[in-house]
């Protein structure tokens, strides 16, 4: 069965200083039309930065839109013609203070696909080597260490918990253990 739905017509019906909002007419696999509306974002990586020690480099930061405090793995938003893996460096010696002499592509998700085209692509960042913070304008947030063992049973607790960590987390055990092959850069 064929299941895509081709763009007839594209509307950008609401763009800010982030995120873009298209409402499109498609036609489904059956040729009806209906409408898609979706938020078009520009991509993000997200970095599981690991100590010598086996410690996580985490973050807690206050997210608007849920109204409360999370503790998630270090990310940020890809900046326009920004290839990931320099995403990856700069957001982790941003937010963090933290640069990576070894770094590995672990995969590539799609957090909201029923509304959103965001990708998320993620690395695992070791060799880590402390520096001064670069935080953004406007950009508050505590850094904090875990065992990594710790931040899998937080994981489990509820106590980590938005979907970019939880999958980040994921492939981390995956790639440590051996089930996941990534490729270094």
């Amino acid at each position: 069965m064929d299941l895509k739905e081709t763009t007839l017509e594209q509307s950008v019906v609401y763009e800010g200083g982030f995120l873009k909002v298209r409402r499109d007419t498609v036609a489904l696999p059956d040729g009806k039309p209906a409408y898609r509306e979706f938020i078009v974002h520009p991509g993000a990586v997200a970095i599981l930065a690991l100590t010598d020690d086996g410690q996580l480099v985490l973050e807690r930061q206050f997210r608007y839109p849920a109204g409360r405090v999370f503790l998630e793995i270090p990310a940020g938003k890809i900046d326009p013609d920004e290839p990931r893996e320099t995403t990856a460096r700069r957001e982790l010696l941003e937010e963090t203070g933290y640069s990576a002499g070894r770094w590995t592509y672990l995969g590539t998700a799609w957090p909201c696909i029923g509304y959103a085209n965001e990708e998320i692509s993620y690395y695992l960042a070791e060799d880590l080597v402390l520096n001064e913070r670069q935080l953004d304008e406007g950009e508050f947030l505590e850094v904090v260490r875990v065992p990594l063992e710790e931040a899998f049973r937080l994981s489990l607790t509820g106590d980590i918990c938005d979907s970019k960590s939880l999958v980040g987390l994921y492939w981390l055990r995956a790639y440590l253990d051996g089930g996941l092959k990534g490729a270094t850069l």
